[in-house]
Formats: C-alpha cells, structure tokens, sequence
C-alpha cells in the first residue's frame, strides 16, 4: 500500500510545527514541507523551520521566494513598529501579511501536484490567534474548492485534502499534542520582533499566545525571553 503523500506549511513556528508534528508522527504521512522567504522582519523562522524539518525527517523540505514587501502595508514586511503587549484586541492587527495564506496556499498547492500529494497541511487555529481572516474555516473550506476547480489533478478527479488539525485548539491544546507528539519546541520560533540574537521579544502578541498557552498548560517554554 503506498504512503500517503503530504505537503506540510512549514513556517518554523509554534503551531506550524505542531501540525508536521501530527501529520509525520500521528497519521503517519510522507510529508514534504514548505517555507516562504517573503521578505518577513521575522527571518529566524527560516532557519527554525529547517531545523525542524530535519528534527521531523521529512521527504524533502524547500524555501520559496515570495517578495510581499512589494505589496506592504504588513508590519511585518515593512518599517511599521510590530505592535507590542496588546494582545486581544478587536481588529485585526498590522502584523496581518495582505493575503499571504492565499499566496501561500496556492504555491503549496502547485507543490502538491508535482510530488503527488493527496494531503495539504496549515496550521491556522481560530482560538488564541490573532483574527487573521485568512486562518478561518470558511477560508479554508472555500480555497479547497478552487484547488479542485484550478488543479490539473483535481479536474482530473484527483484529490487534495485541506487538514488543519489545530484549528479549533487553543494555544495550551496545541502545545500538549506537540510535546505528546514528540516536538522540540526549543527548535521553534514564534517572535514577530525577535532581538538580535533570534531570541524572542515577549511583547508581541505571538510572543503573548505562546506564553498564554505554556503557562496554562503549566509547563516551560524553552525558549528564554526578555
């Protein structure tokens, strides 16, 4: 019986991370993983999720190129401040990347074809995030459909699953299913404005939700923090 084939978003991050975990060590996939090089303030997680991928043993693990600096308007591709310690607000902060889960999706979809994937894994959770549209179900659901529709596989009756395993757990939920899992998060890096030295700033709301969820969860994060 041949292995079921899956192409894992990879961004080096807490729940990214998390979701190569499930898929490698719970489903028992063949996974290969994608990174973007986006133009992010953020380029520690490129490495991380190397690190990661290498920790997981993947089929193969690549980094696209994809400039979004050209489209701006983030605080993450641009010289906007990262917003810090406030966390929970109603309005989707500046660190939301214009439309960068459909880029990425898309990309990761045209990857699937190639190596015969039946599987397409993110990490999006709508429950301590920060409101990014593009982590919703109905998003998901939806980008799915045109997949099917816009693939050469799926016009072929081919399929190509969206699984986002995390998307209903909280922070402390995720961490517990990695750590059961397996996963080094000390591999990982989730900071939005990391210092110089790649360690996290603690005051950015991915700093906020990774510390929510280990403490709730009652356990350290290997990471050290300012």
């Amino acid at each position: 019986m041949n292995q079921t084939k899956a192409v894992v978003l990879l961004s080096g991050g807490l729940d990214s991370s998390t979701a190569l975990a499930w898929a490698v060590k719970k489903m028992g996939w063949l996974c290969h993983t994608v990174a973007f090089d986006y133009g992010q303030r953020h380029r520690v997680e490129l490495q991380a999720s190397e690190n990661v991928a290498r920790y997981f043993g993947v089929a193969d693990h690549r980094v696209i190129k994809v400039d979004m600096r050209m489209i701006g308007h983030s605080s993450l591709t641009s010289d906007m401040p990262v917003p810090k310690d406030e966390a929970g607000g109603s309005d989707v902060p500046t660190t939301y990347v214009p439309a960068r889960n459909l880029i990425f999706l898309s990309l990761a979809a045209g990857l699937a074809e190639t190596v015969e994937a039946t599987k397409l894994v993110i990490g999006a959770n709508v429950v301590d995030y920060s409101g990014y549209p593009d982590c919703r179900p109905e998003f998901l659901e939806a980008f799915a459909r045109c997949a099917h529709i816009g693939t050469r596989a799926g016009s072929e009756g081919g399929v190509l699953d969206i699984e986002a395993p995390l998307i209903k757990l909280g922070k402390a939920e995720i961490i517990a299913m990695g750590l059961e899992l397996g996963l080094d998060y000390g591999l990982t890096r989730s900071c939005y404005d990391p210092l110089p030295d790649g360690m996290p700033c603690g005051h950015c709301d991915s700093c906020y939700y990774r510390q929510l969820g280990f403490s709730e969860l009652g356990s350290a994060d290997p990471l050290p923090y300012s």
